[in-house]
């Protein structure tokens, strides 16, 4: 896990789909998926809500939480679907990040998000680990839910 994979927003691209794609090469194995490094990486800040906030593009605040405005609209909306959707807030994340540490919400991630039969991370979109767990992905029909 590492703190640059922290999106301002709360999104850990340490989990997502995108980034695990591009960590474990699955293309090479025979899966076309996209791409990522990461938000902060690409200097994306947040691919959810920069283009929607000034603060996030001229780069004010390192993370959601320290606006007055906390949590926005837009961070809601995008933090519910995933709530729902991949069983992650990003608003839980960034309270987390905020009451306890950057390194501690690392060290509970890791943790949370472990694969038990590899100790590698699992996939926040679907739960599968991009290590260990191709197989179940190649044959998924919706590759970002966690259930058919």
């Amino acid at each position: 896990m590492r703190s640059e994979l922290i999106a301002p927003c709360g999104m850990d691209c340490a989990l997502c789909s995108n980034y695990l794609a591009l960590r474990n090469d699955v293309r090479a194995k025979g899966m076309k998926l996209p791409y990522c490094k990461g938000c902060r990486p690409r200097d994306k800040m947040c691919s959810f809500i920069k283009k929607k906030c000034d603060l996030l593009l001229n780069h004010t605040v390192e993370f959601c939480f320290e606006c007055e405005e906390f949590p926005c609209e837009n961070l809601k909306h995008i933090s519910n679907r995933y709530k729902s959707r991949y069983r992650m807030s990003m608003i839980d994340n960034l309270i987390f990040i905020r009451e306890h540490g950057l390194d501690n919400f690392l060290e509970n991630q890791q943790k949370k998000w472990q694969c038990p039969d590899c100790g590698d991370l699992l996939c926040c979109h679907n739960g599968i680990c991009y290590s260990c767990g191709l197989e179940k992905l190649k044959n998924k029909k919706k590759v970002y839910r966690w259930k058919e």
